[in-house]
Parts: C-alpha cells; structure tokens; sequence
C-alpha cells in the first residue's frame, strides 16, 4: 500500500476548498454548501492522491472516472476541479447557479469540461457508475483480455460519492445488487453518511443497516467513522487506507461509509438541514472563516501558495497520461486489429457492410417486429463486437438475445440456460427496469460501445427518469420496447400500453421509433446505429402483421417505397392513385397496414389516399421543410392519424381539420383482434375518420 503524503498546506487547501463552497453560496444566494464543507477532505484526497487523472485531457480513456452521485452538492466537483486545474477559475465559481456558468446547480455533462455524467435526480450517478464498471470490464474484454490484471491500458477504477439520499432511492438498490452480482471489483463507494436531508435528521425515515445491506448484495464493506471518538476527527489516512483496501478487493464492489458531520466546521449550523440547501448567512460563515483561520472581511481568498501546490496535479496528471501510453503504444502495435476496431469505436463509426448484412423480409408472409428485431441484431452482432446487449427477464419475449454469444456475467453464475463469461455480450438485468436504463446511460457514458437493453413498452414508465437524463445528456442509449399496444392481448390494461408513446415522444431529444414491417424494422436499427445524437426507443409488436411488397425506389403508382426511406422519419410510403392526393393518412406501427387498406377501399369511392409511413416523428423533424412539405403539403389539409394510442401528439400534423384514430382509454383483456375491434382500431374506422375529415372543408 502507498504511502499517502499529506502536508499542512494540503490541510489548508481543504480547508480552502470549504471556504470557497461557502463563499460561493453566499454569493449567489443559493445552493448547497454544508456537503460541499464536510466532503472537502475526501474529494481532495481523491483528486490529489488516489485518482489516475488527467486534468488537461477530460477525454483521455486511460482515466479514472469519477461520479458525483450527490449531485446537489456539486460544488464538492467544482472547488477540485478550480484548485487541480481543470479548467475551472475563480470566477466561475463566483458565477455558480448563474446564467451561462460554467458551474450550474447540477453538474451537467458536457457542459462543464471533467464532468462524467448529469447528477441531479438522486440514485441516478451511482447507478450509472454501476453501468460504467460494466463498461469498463467489457471494453477489456473486447481490446485486452488476455492481459494480466492490473496490466492493461483498459484497467482503471470507477469512483462515486453518494448521499444518504442517493441510497434512499429505490433505484440503488436495484444498481447495487447487479453490481455485487456481476462482482464488479472495479467501482468504489464513497458514500457520505451524515444523516441530514431537506427535512434534517435522516433517522425520520431511513433507519437501515446500509453495511448490512450491501453485504447482503455481497460487496466489500468498510466503515470509516470520524466520530467515533466523541470528538469529530477527520483522519483523511484512515480514509486513504480504506480507498486503497477497496482497490486491492478484485472481486467485489466496495463501499466505505464515511461518517461525517455535515457543514463542518459551522459553529451554528453544523449537522442540520439549515447548512444542507441553503446558504450559511454572513454571521455564520464569517464564524467559520475565523474558525478555519481564514480573513472574515475577505470572499474567495486563495493563498497563492496553495494554488501553486494543488495544480501540480495538472503534472502529475500529464506525466501518469505519459507512463500509461506507453502501456498503450506496447498494445497498439502487439494487437493492430484490436487498436483498428477501438479506432472505429472511438469514432462511432459503424462498421463497412452493415447495410448489406440486413435481413430481407419475405413480402406476402407475415412477421411481429419483435421477432425481425431479434433476426436483425443477430444479423448485426458478427460485424459489430461493440454491440451488447440484453433484457429486464423478459429476453425471450423481447427477442434480445445474441445467439450463441455467452452472458455478461462471471462465470460462476452460470445457470442451466445461459453460460457466463465475464466478458460476455449478452445481458440479464433481471426484473429491475429502472436500474437496467441508468446503467446503459453509464456504459455509453463510459465508451462508445453499442449497448440495448429490452422490456415491455408500459415498463418504460419505470425508466423514465433515466431516459430523461440520457436525452438531457445526448447519450445515445437504445432501448428496446415490445408489445407496443393494446394488441399484446390478454395480459390486460396494466400491460397495455396507451399513453406511453405519447409522452415519451415529449421528452425532448429523446426518439422514438415505430416501425410499420419487419423491413421497417431493420433499416430502423441500421439508422439508430448510424447515429449518436440522443438516446432512442424502438418499439415493436407482439403479434404478426403483414410484410409489404416494396420497391427499390419512391412510392409511384400502386407501388410501395422501399423501407429504406426509414431513416427519413416520414415518408410516402404509397401514393395517391393519380398523384394529387384529396387526402393523407399518416400511420405508425402495426396501422400501417390499416391505412394502406382504407387507400384501397377508398380508391373504388374516387378518393385519393396518400399514405405516409411515420416510424419516428424525431428524425421527420430533422428533415429540410422542403423534404417535410414534399411528404405532408400544406394544401392538403384532410388528414387522418392513425396510431393505437392516444392521439396526443398527433394534433400538429392533421391540424384542427383533421381526425385521429387512436385510442383515448386503458385497455381490456382480449385477445388482440377483439381489442381493436372493440376499440375502434380497424379498416373501417380509418375509412369513416377519412370521410369526415374530407366532409369538415
């Protein structure tokens, strides 16, 4: 174990550290100082001592990544980040929670240069970080697997400190078990127990054994107690020694429960709620300032001599980014295709051929999209290795499975179904949607692999605070969303999705897609892999429908377009009879079959039906307004919609003319045909909301 070097002017830059957290409040008004105060030691000794980081380069792949799970208090990341020299000065920590600072309330990905991950909502930064240590054992596996351990360019470790709220949310303790499941010796727990929230004293409503707990999940567990002796004494080497056990422990998480008090040294203020969410008032925070043996006349004062010695990590960091590419160089010219894929990875770049290894689907035969999903990322996995992924249990209805491809799992929790590997590609989540969703956010976060992850369409309910965050973050996240609507049958309304489109497709850069055939479905995926801009949710059904008769090119005459056209968003899938349609019914999904039906039905009437095929009303937004007027003109203005769904978001494209065939209530248990019959889901329906929006002129 090293020897941790910790001197008097490394006391005062922690020290410095509180002072500017507090000062930075005060200024602004609000905020959240108290964590930022009592986690000063700990943040600094890990930025300073422990962690392999590169303040200059916040890309370099060789880092150890870090996640501030207790996102409020985020001034705990900004206060390191300004005194090791990342990029962070003095006034844009005076500028926190400001308009257009560098230092939001949050800390925000992409926003703030050394910041890993979104952190607001509690639970989600651990449970990424989850996904990250996944992430990190994968991309070992695929680049260097037969390295010893602790020798390769891809092993590094995964840092978080979480509050007691972080472990309050429910959605840890589904990351926490996984993590402990999948023995992930590369993520260690700090985690702040100092017993104060919103409403003060924790023990209100969270009394747990949280080192008995996350034995229970099979962790490694160490309690460093800085009360422990009556007076409160912040033993940073008895912290840096627990870090160090947990890195030497390969084969399990580890946690540390830090006891601490929050707003240390606050004479007044110090473990309450008043010192947790707002600032401490001038009194109080010049008391600590006398305290700290800092000028209470003075804001934002920084001894020269301590910014000096804390950015020496800026070379420390460069000169650990050196050693370890040389590391890397030795493995880039021992395995030159394996460095030719992690340039292709590191790009996004999907690999040459893709196109051309797509399933083609039979016309005439009828196929679930669940189902041409499944032989699609079959058809995919051989040329993409970066590509993984997996189901909440529900792989054999979700159609997720790799074939022949081992689980992410080790391999001692093989079962009789499914055979382990650490670096498997296949993953099981288990029945914990929300986990499942937080934690591909932390795998895409982490690299640029590929990964999916499959449930229900209704169970996206469960997800939403990480797709929300995913989209917030731009991170391109897939998820694969089965049984698409009332027509998964008999399960009844609680697995019916109705609404579930609809608000999904109003979480902004989030996309979803709705494929109309099975060969819909694979120019869909060939499109979600092409692209990196935001997350995506591919929704797919349970029961067959009808694989169109295509052509190569436009719709013309009575022949459909091609399913490339997929990549569009929108397009005319058939035309009009004479060209100049009287009318366009625009339909998604399984409809879509409705709609070219009513078209035909129609034709013998003398209406003239043009029929779009919208999979992903996103990307038709994306599209030029000469491309989105070619499919949809403003002087055809008889419009019908047509989606087993409510018709929310809908109202924009047939305007107030216009009619919606949708489905405006929870569901029943039937068999599917029963259901849109009964529902109004039907050839007829489409034909009579055809009538109408016509007759409205």
């Amino acid at each position: 174990m090293a020897d941790l070097q910790w001197e008097p002017i490394d006391e005062k830059a922690v020290d410095t550290a509180r002072i500017l957290a507090a000062d930075a409040v005060e200024k602004v008004g609000n905020g959240h100082p108290g964590t930022a105060m009592s986690l000063a030691p700990a943040a600094y000794l890990l930025f300073q001592r422990v962690m392999r980081r590169d303040p200059s380069d916040a890309e370099w792949i060789g880092r150890d990544r870090f996640v501030l799970s207790a996102g409020h208090s985020s001034l705990t990341q900004y206060t390191q980040f300004y005194l090791g020299g990342y990029g962070l000065e003095l006034q844009d920590l005076k500028e926190l929670r400001t308009w257009g600072s560098k230092t939001p309330g949050h800390p925000e990905y992409g926003h703030t240069d050394g910041v890993e991950i979104t952190t607001g909502p509690l639970g989600q930064g651990l449970s990424s970080a989850v996904g990250m240590a996944y992430a990190q054992r994968f991309e070992r596996g695929l680049f260097d697997p037969d390295a010893a351990e602790g020798t390769s360019p891809f092993d590094h470790h995964i840092f978080v400190i979480a509050s007691d709220g972080d472990l309050e949310e429910g959605i840890t303790s589904e990351a926490s078990s996984l993590a402990g499941h999948q023995e992930l010796g590369n993520l260690v727990l700090i985690y702040d127990s100092n017993q104060i929230s919103i409403e003060d004293d924790t023990d209100i409503a969270f009394t747990e054994d949280v080192a008995k707990r996350y034995e229970a999940y099979h962790w490694h567990v160490q309690t460093v107690d800085w009360k422990k002796t009556g007076e409160y004494v912040e033993d940073v080497q008895e912290l840096y020694d627990a870090i160090e056990a947990a890195k030497a422990v390969t084969d399990k998480p580890s946690i540390i429960i830090l006891k601490t008090i929050i707003g240390w040294p606050s004479p007044k203020k110090q473990n309450s709620g008043k010192i947790h969410g707002s600032a401490l008032g001038a009194e109080e925070l010049a008391a600590v300032k006398e305290v700290l043996g800092f000028d209470p006349e003075k804001t934002f004062d920084v001894d020269p001599a301590v910014l000096e010695h804390t950015r020496e990590a800026v070379e420390r960091g460069q000169a650990q980014h050196a050693e370890w590419t040389k590391t890397f160089d030795a493995w880039a010219e021992a395995n030159p295709e394996r460095k030719k894929l992690l340039d292709r990875v590191l790009t996004g770049e999907a690999p040459e051929g893709l196109e051309e290894a797509l399933p083609v689907f039979e016309s005439g035969t009828e196929v679930s999209t669940r189902a041409a999903s499944g032989k699609v990322i079959n058809a995919i996995a051989p040329l993409m290795p970066e590509f993984w992924g997996g189901s909440a249990d529900l792989a054999e209805s979700n159609l997720t499975t790799i074939t022949d491809a081992a689980s992410f799992v080790p391999q001692e929790r093989s079962t009789h179904e499914w055979t382990g590997n650490p670096y498997g590609r296949v993953l099981h989540f288990g029945i914990r949607e929300h986990a499942m969703a937080a934690i591909l956010n932390g795998i895409v976060l982490h690299g640029n692999t590929r990964p999916y992850g499959g449930t229900f369409l209704i169970f996206s309910d469960y997800q939403r605070p990480s797709l929300r965050l995913a989209a917030l973050m731009k991170a391109p996240t897939i998820l694969v969303w089965t049984h698409d609507s009332v027509a998964l049958g008999e399960d009844g309304p609680t697995h019916q999705p109705v609404e579930q489109l609809a608000t999904l497709r109003a979480i902004p850069d989030f996309t979803v897609i709705r494929p109309g055939d099975a060969n819909e479905v694979s120019y869909a995926w060939l499109e979600l892999l092409s692209r990196r801009k935001g997350p995506a949710g591919i929704a797919l059904t349970r029961q067959n429908i009808p694989v169109f008769e295509r052509g190569d090119g436009e719709a013309s005459g009575d022949t459909l377009a091609s399913a490339k056209h997929v990549a569009k968003g929108a397009y005319v899938l058939a035309e009009a009879p004479n060209g100049e349609p009287d009318v366009i019914v625009i339909a998604t999904g399984s409809e879509v079959q409705l709609a070219l039906q009513a078209r035909d039905r129609l034709s013998g009437e003398g209406v003239n039906v043009r029929v779009v095929s919208a999979p992903s009303l996103e990307w038709f937004e994306e599209q030029s307004a000469e491309y989105r007027e070619s499919v949809l003109p403003k002087a055809v203005t008889a419009r019908v919609s047509v989606e087993a769904g409510t018709s929310l978001t809908w109202v924009r494209y047939v305007g107030d003319r216009g009619r919606s065939v949708s489905i405006e209530h929870f569901g029943a248990s039937a068999d599917w045909k029963t259901l849109f019959e009964k529902f109004g889901i039907t050839t007829d329906h489409v034909v009579e909301a055809v009538r109408e929006t016509i007759a409205s002129a």
